[in-house]
């Protein structure tokens, strides 16, 4: 039985009610009507018990409403409406918003609603407060489809004009982040470009723009300084996911009980100390992007496992948690370690290296190409002559004493050797007399300034290789020292016999 139903057999009830009360030959059943009614009250007790008093949570709502009928008499207001509107609920109940309209407000939309049959918008004002407001009313139908009741939202301009404040608040905040993201995405990538006139380094150069627009995992290798974060840059850049993130982890530099959390982050209450509310690994970070993982031959062996996990099945799980996380991410990895060693070692997991070294990048150190020292050189001189404002170039000689150097911090090194002796020179030249003593070499003559230039760097070469075996009494004790392989120092040799025949 539908509860317009029950409540009408109710009323019905009590109507029979007094009319056999004041009927004195019907008295006799009243208490047979008594107990029908107490029985159409106990059908009417889940309506009471299970639906909540629309009163006392209209009352509560924030927002102001008042209800009208179909002859947009007002049937009710809530309490936000008499604050807004400055009006009393016993000033309104029972009048038209017709008869209201122009004594107690202006705008009112209720007789528009019942007419149009549709939601109107409009624009209110309270006389009773003086408050502008918005008002928006909305059309309730009955069976027949008539407006049997409207209900009116009101709004309070300048809460609606803080809301807006405060939503373009937001949106400046929003950009502002945006544009601050991009800069440090940027300062995350290096702009500088690579120099080389190597063959090996442009076969690098070469197999690197070949991959750069896919996906596939690259594993760059080479000595400290010889750019293997510059050549990540690259990569990245070349990529179709320039404009995503590009998050970039020293594997060393991060002590090994701290490294486990930074890569895959954690919930809440997973150890110790853990954030509320948890914290996203640096793989979360980069989703969608390129993570690069820097000296990644440094990496735990227990760390080892989850880390190819994540590669070969693009999920990755924070440290306490219970669910996957699935990843759409590139790994660019290097490392200036030789991983087959550590493998075979047993440091390095051989799975996981397979994993790596998808693409191999090997950047040759700086001493096996020396070609590129004399181009590197010149680029670094002029690049600090403009930012030093200063005009400074390098002679032959000085040009034969950077060739004739090993280089054992490689590229970083000469870059960092070029900015001293911009900064600090007052001749306008770099010559062998300015490179000897920034380098920490004792100068012995004039060779290189009478000399062309390869004979220069032969003859300086041989002074080296020969102090040096006279010094550890070994040819290979000398290699070590002077940081080239034993066999490169015996082709040294062989070829120093031969010109001396």
């Amino acid at each position: 039985m539908r509860e317009k139903e029950k409540i009408n057999r109710i009323q019905s009830y009590l109507i029979k009610i007094r009319d056999h009360i004041g009927d004195s030959r019907q008295q006799s059943d009243t208490g047979q009507l008594i107990k029908e009614l107490e029985e159409a009250i106990a059908t009417c007790q889940d309506v009471i018990e299970n639906h909540l008093d629309f009163r006392e949570i209209a009352d509560h709502l924030f927002i102001p409403i008042h209800i009208a009928d179909g002859d947009t008499r007002i049937l009710y207001v809530n309490s936000a409406y008499e604050t807004l509107s400055g009006l009393h609920a016993e000033d309104i109940l029972g009048h038209t918003t017709i008869e209201l309209e122009g004594e107690r407000y202006y705008g009112s939309v209720s007789e528009r609603v019942v007419k149009e049959k549709q939601r109107i918008t409009s624009v209110a004002v309270c006389y009773g407060s003086g408050k502008e407001n918005m008002v928006v009313g909305t059309p309730v139908f009955d069976e027949m489809g008539n407006v049997k009741l409207v209900v009116v939202n009101n709004l309070d301009f300048p809460e609606l004009l803080g809301m807006q404040k405060e939503l373009m608040t937001l949106e400046k905040n929003s950009e502002r982040a945006q544009h601050e993201l991009a800069y440090l995405r940027r300062q995350q990538t290096s702009n500088e470009t690579i120099f080389y006139k190597s063959k090996s380094m442009a076969e690098v150069m070469s197999t690197a723009k070949m991959v750069a627009p896919t996906d596939v995992t690259v594993l760059i290798t080479g000595d400290s300084g010889t750019g293997k974060e510059l050549l990540a840059d690259y990569i990245y850049q070349k990529s179709e996911r320039v404009n995503k993130p590009f998050i970039k982890l020293n594997c060393a530099a991060i002590p090994p009980d701290l490294l486990e959390s930074e890569l895959f982050g954690y919930e809440t209450g997973a150890f110790t100390g853990a954030r509320k509310g948890g914290k996203p690994g640096m793989f979360e970070l980069a989703n969608t992007g390129t993570i690069l993982l820097d000296e990644i031959g440094d990496l735990p062996m227990s760390l080892q496992s989850k880390l190819l996990r994540v590669l070969q099945q693009k999920v990755v799980r924070r440290i306490g948690g219970t669910g996957d996380i699935s990843l759409d991410i590139r790994i660019i990895a290097s490392t200036n370690k030789n991983l087959k060693d550590a493998v075979r070692l047993g440091t390095f997991r051989k799975d996981l290296y397979y994993r790596l070294n998808v693409v191999p990048l090997e950047i040759a150190p700086l001493r096996e190409r020396t070609e590129d020292i004399p181009h590197l050189a010149n680029e670094f001189c002029q690049c600090f002559c403009r930012k030093y404002h200063k005009q400074i170039m390098i002679t032959e000689s000085g040009m034969a004493a950077l060739v004739e150097y090993d280089w054992p911090g490689n590229i970083r090194e000469l870059e960092n050797l070029m900015e001293r002796m911009v900064v600090t020179n007052a001749t306008g030249t770099l010559s062998d007399k300015s490179v000897y003593p920034a380098l920490g070499i004792e100068h012995h003559g004039t060779d290189a300034d009478t000399k062309d230039l390869k004979q220069a760097v032969q003859a300086y070469e041989q002074r080296l290789i020969a102090a040096a075996i006279d010094r550890y009494g070994s040819i290979r004790m000398a290699a070590q020292a002077l940081g080239v392989d034993h066999s490169t120092l015996v082709k040294k040799l062989k070829r120093i016999e031969s010109n001396t025949d």
